[in-house]
């Protein structure tokens, strides 16, 4: 039965990790509560990672990431919650989403109207939009059951796109895979802690 289910997990994310999801497209509009009491509205499409509800860990990261400023990635953005929200909490900053999910990125666009922010949004996989473009800030919820060949390349790519001083913010939960996350960003950057651990999610930090 385990297997099983992984299986159907697993269908599922390749699903909405493929660049043209198939299915017939749903919506549902999301409240995001943070914990200083702010609210912000989304619109999940089907075909999308976390349709119909915001996903724990997101929320946990954009509450408790480490302050940004200047240019922010948020790589494999979805519906972009991550970029939209920290760019209402962080007005100043230059925000940028990208996600290989045609769907997920017509709806971060969709979405980043709706909330009133501007944000450079573009498709495709990885670090592929963005070329020879740096950032101050690279975060993500990672993709973990795409495989390890996915968040290592995303690692990899963020130590080749970050600034100086720069920071790479990833959120896992810790015994589901987050802990090869850390141990990989810690060989890439040289160094990766903990900033916050919450029922079994933790979100890591590597400063560039």
């Amino acid at each position: 039965m385990k297997n099983k289910k992984n299986d159907i997990e697993r269908t599922n994310f390749e699903h909405y990790y493929s660049e043209e999801p198939q299915s017939v497209l749903k919506i549902k509009e999301v409240e995001l509560e943070l914990k200083n009491g702010h609210i912000y509205k989304f619109k999940t499409p089907s075909g999308v990672y976390s349709f119909g509800k915001i996903d724990k860990a997101t929320q946990i990261l954009i509450e408790n990431c480490r302050p940004v400023e200047g240019k922010v990635l948020d790589i494999g953005c979805g519906y972009g919650v991550i970029g939209i929200t920290l760019k209402k909490e962080f007005p100043t900053i230059e925000v940028y989403m990208s996600d290989i999910n045609k769907r997920a990125v017509e709806f971060a666009k969709i979405n980043a109207k709706d909330n009133n922010i501007n944000a450079d949004i573009r498709q495709g996989s990885l670090y592929e939009p963005w070329d020879d473009m740096k950032f101050n800030h690279i975060i993500s919820n990672p993709p973990i059951v795409a495989g390890k060949e996915v968040w290592m390349k995303l690692i990899e790519g963020a130590f080749q796109h970050l600034e100086d001083g720069g920071t790479l913010q990833l959120v896992a939960y810790h015994n589901k895979g987050g802990e090869r996350i850390r141990n990989y960003m810690k060989e890439i950057f040289g160094n990766a802690e903990d900033i916050w651990k919450e029922g079994g999610i933790r979100v890591y930090l590597s400063i560039k």
